[in-house]
């Protein structure tokens, strides 16, 4: 390498120095189950603008107007398209049809999964594996002109509805193809006190951190607790 090459070769980006997301507004689909509702309310008490979509914008108004800190209520399409950041936190078993119904609300957005593809019988918990690999990756499948992410898998609902709860103590995993679409969902994860994102690589990765949620429901259940988790050295 010549000397010309070192002097114009970039410093390597802090993997902190992360976006301004104060601005964005944020859709949550399925916001009215106990994870997406409990989203909603630790972004818009961090002061993100915050829709909450459900198939019914009547039942997506009163879930809003219970948790009030002024979120809207709306049905899933109108919530994608007034919104830059949406998460998807439906239940699994609707996930591919929701989101193929939204394929053309939902173009251009950036989308943030959350759902975990879980199973359960007399032994508990365990993970099942779509034919896409994940959750994300069937996402990423369903909406080829949208920017797909995956995020905040290992939340407990209790904690995020909980007004007594000033911090949630945790790292949220975050995978994408995009470093800049990473970069701002870490960033939005770092909106909530306690909370911190940390890259943990692309979306072929998805399915094993989909798949912890299992393991963590365990331990929940034996130490009754709210697990969370913390990435530690970075």
């Amino acid at each position: 390498m010549t000397t010309t090459d070192t002097a114009q070769k970039a410093p390597a980006k802090d993997p902190w120095d992360l976006p301004d997301v104060s601005g964005l507004v944020v859709g949550v689909l399925g916001g009215t189950g106990p994870q997406g509702k409990g989203l909603a309310y630790r972004f818009a008490r961090a002061g993100q603008k915050v829709i909450l979509g459900s198939r019914a914008a009547e039942r997506a108004q009163a879930a809003a107007d219970e948790l009030g800190l002024g979120i809207e209520g709306a049905d899933n399409a109108e919530c994608a398209r007034r919104s830059d950041i949406v998460i998807v936190a439906v239940p699994w078993d609707g996930h591919g049809a929701t989101l193929e119904a939204l394929r053309e609300e939902l173009a251009g957005k950036l989308v943030v999964d959350c759902v975990n593809p879980l199973g359960f019988d007399k032994k508990g918990a365990y993970a099942l594996k779509p034919e896409e690999g994940s959750a994300a990756e069937q996402a990423a499948a369903l909406l080829p002109d949208s920017r797909v992410t995956a995020a905040f898998h290992h939340l407990s609902a209790v904690l995020l509805a909980d007004p007594e709860v000033e911090e949630i103590d945790t790292d949220v995993m975050v995978l994408g193809e995009s470093r800049a679409d990473t970069d701002t969902v870490q960033a939005l994860a770092g909106r909530i006190p306690g909370m911190r994102g940390v890259f943990a690589g692309r979306l072929r990765g998805a399915h094993q951190v989909e798949s912890l949620v299992a393991n963590l429901i365990s331990v929940n259940r034996r130490y009754k607790a709210h697990a969370g988790l913390r990435i530690t050295d970075v």
